[in-house]
């Protein structure tokens, strides 16, 4: 299976001290925020991303966000291009650059130009984004689904065809023919997450783009087995290669002593997460009516409630989150990992190693003790098949 760690590039400094109530103020203003930590932030993050490529790791994975500490990645294609001139064989994710949210022009040349300045190595991911982006970027919500239909089609013209022409809801385009274009023929990999909603499965299989099936659990069934019929009715199998998979990972000499180490930046974590959070269900317009019919009936109500994350996160549910984390002995971390890629069928991993303000050599022993003690036997594992998608 292929190794990719998921790097959420968050700001570099505790921040609980400035908490009210439970919570980090809102906005986060400019005297919160100190220009040196960032600086530090990045460089440290390119230089875990080199070793990752020393190392032998398949990728790393890293996202978009905007005007919150959770996520120092307004651009993951800047990141993306200076991680390329830091590696040589590491894939690039972004995973992924919010359709809805840019210019669908630029955006294909943007992942054209990256994929010339890494050689080919990119892997172009696509999301819609949080509700709270569309308010900070001032995109109506109940746009989201069209927008993102529209611009990824842009894209995939642009890519795809000698010149191009296109008369849209939102964008029009006439005669044009993109420069440079992308190394990887007919373009760059494309992934998307799916956290349940139909209309997302449905878009990725109609597509044929890998999916990251959600969390766990039977919800996460549902998706893979109603994707793997999505797939079906187009004459495609599902394999191990159209899925891939989150899982927490902390390698230590006892599963205690990982525990102990590792929770409580997991814990600080779910502070950077909940921030400003807006929970899309309460908003309006951005899950279809139908976007939860594929999940089994006891499910479907409680689909898209994230409301938990309106409250602080407790020590105790960071604990009970971790019983199913792969922490532990490196020989314990692997099993667990294999288990759960064969369980789901997922040819890919993308590993979470480093929450909150984790210090970067806590972070480094990690890369290299997970890079020698664990990597091997992973990358050493096939996974041949997807249980729920016969």
């Amino acid at each position: 299976m292929k190794v990719f760690v998921f790097d959420l590039v968050q700001y570099a400094q505790n921040l609980n001290h400035l908490k009210v109530d439970g919570r980090l103020p809102f906005p986060m203003t400019k005297q919160y925020f100190d220009p040196q930590t960032a600086v530090r932030t990045y460089a440290e993050h390119l230089d875990a991303w080199a070793e990752l490529d020393r190392l032998g790791y398949d990728g790393v994975a890293f996202n978009e966000h905007h005007a919150t500490p959770y996520g120092m990645m307004n651009s993951p294609n800047l990141l993306a291009a200076s991680a390329a001139q830091r590696t040589k064989k590491l894939k690039l994710l972004m995973y992924g650059n919010l359709l809805p949210l840019h210019d669908p022009l630029r955006l294909a040349e943007e992942i054209a130009m990256l994929d010339c300045l890494s050689n080919g190595r990119i892997i172009c991911g696509v999301a819609r984004g949080a509700a709270r982006e569309y308010r900070i970027l001032n995109v109506p919500l109940d746009e989201s689904r069209a927008r993102f239909d529209e611009c990824f089609e842009i894209m995939r013209r642009a890519w795809t065809e000698e010149s191009f022409s296109f008369e849209g809801k939102f964008n029009s385009y006439k005669n044009i023919a993109i420069w440079p274009r992308p190394v990887q023929q007919p373009y760059p990999p494309v992934w998307v997450p799916v956290t349940g909603s139909k209309d997302s499965i449905e878009w990725a299989a109609a597509n044929d783009i890998p999916i990251t099936p959600g969390v766990g659990g039977p919800a996460r069934e549902d998706t893979i087995r109603y994707y793997a019929e999505c797939l079906a009715k187009r004459g495609t199998q599902i394999t191990p290669d159209y899925l891939n998979i989150g899982v927490e990972a902390y390698v230590a000499d006892s599963r205690q002593q990982a525990l102990d180490e590792y929770s409580p930046y997991m814990h600080y974590f779910y502070t950077l997460f909940n921030f400003d959070h807006v929970p899309a269900s309460q908003v309006g317009g951005y899950y279809q009516k139908s976007s939860a019919e594929h999940l089994r009936t006891e499910l479907r109500a409680s689909a898209h409630d994230d409301s938990m994350r309106l409250r602080e996160t407790t020590m105790e549910e960071v604990l009970k989150q971790a019983e199913g984390a792969a922490m532990g002995t490196a020989n314990e971390v692997a099993d667990r990992i294999i288990a759960e890629a064969d369980k789901v069928g997922a040819g890919t991993i993308l590993i979470n190693m480093n929450r909150g303000a984790m210090p970067q050599e806590m972070f480094l022993t990690q890369i290299r003790r997970f890079g020698t003690e664990v990597l091997p036997k992973l990358q050493a594992h096939q996974v041949t098949r997807v249980p729920n998608g016969a």
